[in-house]
Order: structure tokens, then sequence, then C-alpha cells
């Protein structure tokens, strides 16, 4: 009987939810990756990914339609990816000041040019035409409409007729 606690595989604190391991390709470890950015470093040779309780770091990476064709240093056979199928996958967060996180923005004060309080960010709800910013007030702010975050604020710019009933 195996004494093995469940928290051996949670991941470490700050780490992010980035993807998902699919099905093993071929007979040497490679495995399908369903990542869900498309940051070059999230899926760039040398990079880190956690898995299963450990770290695994990707030895190559190949864009296949809407996922990635991944082998990782000590995958060295089909068995071995075969245990990792469907696994979650974690990461650190990525540094690029270019990008909204949606994990630094939960929380976040949202703000108007104009100094208006809108209310502060609770979600990020996925939407086909572009993000769309939840506000603890019940508003809603497509992120086209964000000028700027920094320091746990929010800028948007909106509309006048953004936030009517």
């Amino acid at each position: 009987m195996s004494t093995s606690s469940t928290t051996e595989r949670l991941p470490p604190a700050g780490l992010l939810h980035v993807g998902r391991l699919a099905r093993p390709h071929g007979v040497h470890g490679a495995m399908y990756v369903h990542l869900y950015s498309d940051h070059p470093d999230r899926s760039a040779p040398g990079g880190r990914l956690w898995a299963a309780g450990e770290w695994y770091v990707i030895a190559t990476s190949k864009k296949q339609a809407e996922r990635w064709l991944m082998e990782f240093v000590g995958l060295v056979d089909r068995n071995d990816a075969q245990r990792l199928v469907n696994q979650d996958l974690f990461g650190e967060p990525i540094q690029d000041p270019s990008i909204l996180w949606v994990h630094e923005m939960i929380g976040s004060e949202v703000v108007g040019l104009d100094g208006v309080i809108y209310g502060t960010c609770v979600s990020v709800i996925d939407n086909p035409a572009h993000p769309i910013i939840e506000l603890d007030t019940g508003g809603l702010v497509p992120v086209p409409f964000v000028v700027s975050h920094l320091d746990g604020r929010i800028t948007i710019n909106p509309p006048p007729w953004l936030f009517d009933l």
C-alpha cells in the first residue's frame, strides 16, 4: 500500500496552470501538449513545465495546428509518456510587460482616465472577440479599452455608454 500523499502532486506555490498533456506520439517519449498561451517563452526548448509531481524540461517543440508536439528531457519512451496523459501542466509566470496577464489583473482596481473608480477586477471572461474584465460592481469592460496596467491598477478609456444600464 502506498503512503504517498496527494499533496506531493500539488504544484509549488506561485505556478500558473498553463496547459495539459495529451497523448504520446511515436515510441520515443514525444507528447502532444495543449498550452493556454501562445507566448513563445512557454514552449521554447529549455523551458520548464511541472506535471505529476516533477519538473520536465522541454527538449524540442513544434507547433501542430492547435497544439504542440514536444519532447522532454528524460522521457525516453512511449511508456514514460503514457503515464503523463491528461496531466495538468504548470509553469512559472513569464515576465513580459507588454502583455496583460489574467493572474495579475485579478484584484486590480479599475479606474478611468478621468479618475473615476469603476470597481475591482474579479475575473477575466474568455470571449471570442477579446477578453472581458468582470468587475465586482457587475460591470464588464472589454480589454481593448485598457490603457495600462501598473501596480494593481488597470486604467481604462471607456466609451461614455459602457456603464449605462
